[in-house]
């Protein structure tokens, strides 16, 4: 977890935030958010909406005493307790990416399997700059649709000790997903005082909250666990292609979201989830990386410290077919505003490449290492009488150098960043070294990993009842 304390980087003026505000009432009361479960729409006719149909149409100071409900900051527990994490204020948590049904490893694009989600949970665990694994690190196609998020979240809960996101494709799957976690943490009460995994429900834009989702959302927030109330905009196609059209709608269907969580279970915790970007309007594509979802990402920072929400936003997103040029320079067109808005909780921070499509292998490598330099970045110097190294100009005086220096020598160790992936050979010796590119090196870094990897230690009378219940669910799934 990594405390971001440096100054937000705010574009948005009182003016144009009041235009926003404006907007998204408009939505919520003259449009109306669709949720398709009746029993949301029930909750919503109970407390005094306007119903037609599933379209529920909301009074926008009702929407605010609701969000207003919700916590500003939480935490969410590891089973080791010095992974658990904070969420909101300067605490920038960070999960790697999600929801690939591809894999790509080298020069081989091909299904995710099992065995790549397993490996994948491993990578996560091997690196602090990784809070959390994530929910569905890649979709394993070869494992059976009903049962295999059993599978998962075991290979969550089993191979790395950190915060992990819970099944979200029904309500019977997130059921499975708080039994399981109750089993990890011993007993619903232990996870209901304090919070032990975070789900993404996402909204099928524009304006529309459907059914499995919603089925999901409300086991979670019965058992008060996080979910991650996300508005899905490609502008162009889920929503108008201006950017502010697009924060407008995104701020109406996630605050919706948020107010029907808190009908739920009054003051459960939430984020909110932002998912902004851009189609090709020439080839109608999905575009990542791009200065208008950066910008997006920007306003959506400075909207949610406007109602007092964590938020969740940005990632490695990119929308290269393979390890290069493109798939660094527009992840860090999205990496570097998440952090220069403080973004709370990052999903897709490692691994991401295809538009989502693919989870890479060295992509994965390449993100870690401009996670830990961004970090680096974004730590605030401390500049004091030791640091200025007055005494390092007495000892060298005029025309020497500072190699041999005391300071130096006391420092040299640790002085500056050592780059995990990154080159800084001449090129003779480069060419020695076998001549190789970032991705073949982020190749051989990944699969030393794996080779290194020793599971985190958990009890076996956990391990065990945990295996039961997935051998017992699957029988009963008929799997």
């Amino acid at each position: 977890m990594f405390v971001n304390t440096m100054p937000r980087y705010e574009i948005l003026s009182p003016d144009a935030i009041a235009v926003l505000d404006r907007g998204w009432r408009r939505i919520v009361s003259e449009i109306g958010v669709q949720f398709a479960k009746p029993e949301a729409v029930e909750l919503f006719a109970k407390a005094g909406q306007q119903v037609d149909g599933d379209v529920v149409k909301l009074d926008p100071e009702f929407v605010l005493e609701q969000v207003a409900k919700a916590p500003g900051e939480f935490d969410v527990q590891a089973r080791n307790p010095a992974r658990t994490v904070h969420i909101g204020g300067d605490h920038m948590v960070f999960s790697a990416v999600y929801g690939p049904p591809f894999v790509r490893a080298g020069d081989v694009r091909r299904d995710a399997t099992m065995d790549d989600f397993r490996q994948l949970c491993m990578l996560s665990q091997g690196y602090d700059e990784l809070d959390s694994a994530g929910g569905v690190i890649c979709e394993p196609n070869d494992a059976p649709l009903d049962s295999r998020h059993l599978d998962m979240i075991y290979a969550l809960q089993t191979l790395t000790d950190k915060i992990y996101m819970g099944n979200v494709i029904s309500g019977p799957n997130a059921a499975d997903t708080i039994k399981m976690t109750e089993i990890l943490f011993g007993g619903r009460d232990v996870i209901e005082r304090v919070p032990a995994t975070i789900s993404l429900i996402n909204c099928n834009s524009p304006l529309r909250w459907d059914d499995r989702m919603l089925d999901a959302q409300f086991e979670y927030n019965r058992a008060n666990q996080p979910v991650v109330l996300t508005p899905f905009l490609l502008m162009g196609a889920m929503s108008p292609v201006t950017i502010p059209a697009a924060l407008a709608q995104q701020l109406a269907e996630a605050l919706a979201g948020i107010a029907l969580a808190q009908l739920i279970r009054p003051g459960c915790p939430v984020i909110l989830g932002s998912f902004l970007s851009n189609i090709d309007m020439q080839s109608g594509s999905p575009s990542f990386g791009t200065p208008e979802s950066a910008i997006g990402l920007l306003c959506t920072g400075q909207l949610a410290r406007h109602y007092g929400l964590p938020f969740r936003t940005g990632g490695g997103l990119n929308s290269s077919q393979t390890t290069d040029a493109q798939a660094a320079y527009e992840t860090m067109m999205t990496l570097l505003p998440t952090f220069l808005a403080g973004t709370n909780f990052v999903m897709h921070s490692a691994g991401w490449l295809e538009g989502g499509l693919v989870s890479c292998y060295e992509k994965f490598i390449v993100d870690i290492e401009l996670l830990r330099m961004l970090r680096v970045e974004f730590t605030p110097l401390e500049i004091t009488e030791e640091s200025l190294a007055f005494g390092a100009h007495e000892e060298v005086g005029h025309g020497g150098h500072f190699l041999g220096a005391q300071h130096t020598m006391e420092r040299f160790r640790e002085c500056f960043y050592r780059p995990l992936l990154s080159s800084t050979a001449n090129f003779e010796r480069w060419l020695k070294l076998g001549g190789k590119d970032t991705a073949a090196r982020a190749s051989e870094i990944w699969q030393a990993k794996l080779d290194s990897f020793q599971p985190p230690p958990l009890d076996d009378a956990i391990r065990a009842e945990l295996a039961d219940y997935v051998t017992r669910r699957r029988r009963e799934l008929g799997d």
